[in-house]
């Protein structure tokens, strides 16, 4: 093989190397922002995820007020009932 066939062929590999290497760094730029979207998503779903916690405790604790005004408001009815009952049977007799 003459130099000059040698120095063509190593033209020629070092032009593929240089292609590979091309598209390896393409598809690590196109892995990194694949990374960067899952992040993104995974940052969108921890907000609303501590959104949604919040939202939670809040609507838990209203759950409890209001079930302790529901039963305050039926102890007070029971009581209104037994009144009016009371006031009905000492006029009836």
């Amino acid at each position: 093989m003459s130099d000059a066939n040698a120095i063509d062929a190593a033209t020629k590999r070092l032009a593929a190397a240089l292609d590979a290497l091309e598209a390896a760094v393409e598809r690590r730029k196109e892995s990194d922002r694949g990374g960067d979207a899952i992040a993104a998503q995974i940052h969108a779903i921890d907000v609303d995820r501590s959104r949604l916690a919040s939202d939670l405790d809040t609507e838990t604790a209203r759950s409890r007020r209001l079930e302790v005004t529901n039963r305050e408001i039926a102890r007070r009815l029971d009581l209104a009932v037994e009144t009016i009952r009371s006031v009905l049977d000492v006029h009836d007799h």
